[in-house]
């Protein structure tokens, strides 16, 4: 199976400091979208493990993120596009979970769920909890230079992320860039 993991925000829609709560806030970032479905198209199945503190914060609530799931789902669809699980965790940092990135429990999840070893699996997000998770399951580490590390233009990567960390400007380039792999 040609799996693909994606974090969500900053890199497959916009993200903010104030968190994204509602469906109207979920924008998805220029080409995001289009990237999944290039992807879907050549074969990949593309979940997605999201941090999402803002429900155990109480800032919105379950309805309000499937909301904005079923936003995505819906706006993947329309360019040929799907993301086959979301896999998030509720918690806060306080909550000391397995399941938080840069923990590995929702990449422990996605592997139990389809029954794969991770290993090799491409990893992608913006920030180094996004990678540090998936390349505790030896995940090949991709980082998109959207969200909290556009300001990563132009300078070398921080110690701080996984050794093998590939770098791309977006999740266009980084499907461009899986897609053209033998």
């Amino acid at each position: 199976m040609k799996l693909c993991i994606l974090d969500r925000d900053g890199t497959i829609n916009i993200d903010s400091a104030d968190y994204i709560k509602s469906p109207l806030e979920w924008r998805p970032l220029p080409g995001a979208l289009e990237a999944i479905a290039k992807l879907n198209h050549a074969g990949w199945h593309v979940v997605v493990a999201t941090n999402q503190s803002g429900l155990g914060r109480g800032l919105f609530d379950v309805a309000a993120l499937n909301a904005m799931h079923a936003k995505m789902h819906s706006m993947l669809a329309a360019v040929g596009g799907r993301v086959d699980a979301i896999f998030y965790c509720p918690h806060t940092p306080d909550d000391r979970c397995r399941c938080r990135k840069p923990d590995p429990g929702l990449f422990e999840q996605i592997s139990e769920r389809f029954g794969i070893d991770l290993r090799g699996v491409p990893a992608v997000g913006d920030s180094p909890r996004d990678l540090i998770a998936g390349a505790a399951l030896g995940c090949a580490s991709h980082l998109v230079l959207t969200g909290k590390a556009a300001g990563l233009r132009g300078l070398p990567l921080p110690d701080i992320y996984p050794a093998d960390t590939r770098v791309h400007d977006d999740l266009t380039a980084f499907a461009d860039y899986l897609v053209a792999q033998p």
